[in-house]
């Protein structure tokens, strides 16, 4: 429980401090989200109303109904492929799939839906309230068809890879710019056991991806180098022989815009919907993530297709005609007042939320072709 002490994760990364020296960032980061144990994923933080913090899948369910629009979208563009092979990174408890499969999109009898989840608390959550299939079976039964896995299947599929904020919750390595050049800040602890922040020469991999995309910060500017970020989209884009990979996240398109906020301003930590303090205390009770840096990303896989706002990604896959819709069947219906009425009425506010140019809608949305 938060304020109780040291926790367990504490206690088990200053016993790694003391056996092997300052641990790089990542790796503490890495313990402190997915420690099948400890870590904040496998202890019961996740998304949602109840939970730490809420994405655009929990605002309601027409993020994933405009989701659901652009499957078939892309569906047809490829020539209404069955199988259709969609991959959700970073699935939590299903709740996009949920409302994907509610939406009952055209390319339902050519779906193979695969969840991806690396916590196993979430994955088994997932499984109370979806029909999950076995994914050897998964391609040669009728649509739509849902699988839940730990890590990304073996590809070439057709189809696509799809991440709603899962690469600013892949661990990162943090690089202080000194006078002498670029520093790695790593975790060290104190005779106490307390966990502090290190700085060392940074090895000529961080040193080389500070400079690249940081080349003229001022010293004592921390920023992070998103390696794992961009090694998941290039093994997401190896999934997929004819399709996408779509990444939707808060992100900068480039590493500097980082700079003038400070460290406190994109190193984040949530718990219970709030921002709490310092990442380094009380590790495994709440998440910790960062602004997703897209110039990062495009060095390692090439250039995205396109880049767009959330607002005006959901907005050319027909949001405003769904919340029309919406509309017109609350005011048939507001007599009658039964569910369906309520939630097409509830498509308003939904909408309001996921568009908002000083929330969810400034979100960023990065598409890579293949």
């Amino acid at each position: 429980m938060a304020g109780a002490g040291p926790t367990p994760l504490d206690l088990k990364v200053a016993e790694l401090v003391r056996r092997h020296g300052p641990l790089p960032f990542s790796t503490v980061m890495d313990l402190a989200l997915y420690d099948p144990k400890h870590g904040f994923y496998a202890s019961g933080g996740s998304a949602g109303r109840r939970g730490d913090f809420i994405t655009s899948p929990e605002v309601g369910p027409l993020f994933g109904a405009v989701v659901a629009r652009a499957l078939d979208t892309w569906w047809e563009e490829l020539g209404c492929p069955d199988p259709y092979v969609v991959v959700e990174g970073g699935a939590g408890v299903g709740t996009l799939a949920l409302a994907v499969l509610a939406a009952a999109p055209r390319c339902a009898p050519a779906l193979r839906y695969v969840m991806v989840e690396r916590s196993a608390v979430l994955r088994t959550r997932s499984g109370e309230h979806l029909a999950l299939a076995e994914a050897s079976t998964a391609l040669g039964v009728d649509g739509p068809v849902v699988v839940s896995l730990s890590e990304l299947p073996a590809g070439p599929h057709t189809g696509l890879v799809i991440a709603n904020e899962l690469l600013d919750n892949l661990a990162f390595d943090l690089v202080v710019r000194t006078a002498d050049g670029w520093g790695e800040v790593r975790v060290g602890a104190d005779e106490s056991g307390a966990l502090n922040r290190h700085v060392v020469p940074a090895g000529e991999r961080l040193a080389s991806a500070g400079l690249t995309v940081a080349s003229d910060v001022e010293v004592g500017t921390v920023l992070p180098i998103q390696m794992q970020a961009a090694d998941w989209v290039a093994d997401a884009l190896d999934v997929v022989d004819s399709g996408r990979v779509v990444a939707i996240d808060y992100a900068v398109r480039r590493t500097v815009e980082l700079a003038d906020r400070g460290a406190e301003g994109w190193l984040r930590t949530f718990r219970g919907h709030e921002r709490v303090g310092d990442s380094l205390v009380e590790l495994g009770t709440a998440d910790i993530t960062a602004d997703v840096c897209l110039d990062q990303i495009e060095h390692v896989v090439g250039p995205a297709a396109s880049i767009l706002t959330q607002a005006d990604w959901l907005r050319g896959h027909g949001i405003e005609e769904l919340v029309e819709e919406g509309r017109r069947t609350w005011e048939g219906s507001a007599a009658v007042g039964d569910l369906a009425a309520l939630k097409a009425r509830s498509r308003v506010r939904e909408a309001e939320a996921l568009l908002d140019p000083d929330g969810l809608g400034a979100f960023l949305v990065a598409e890579w072709l293949v």
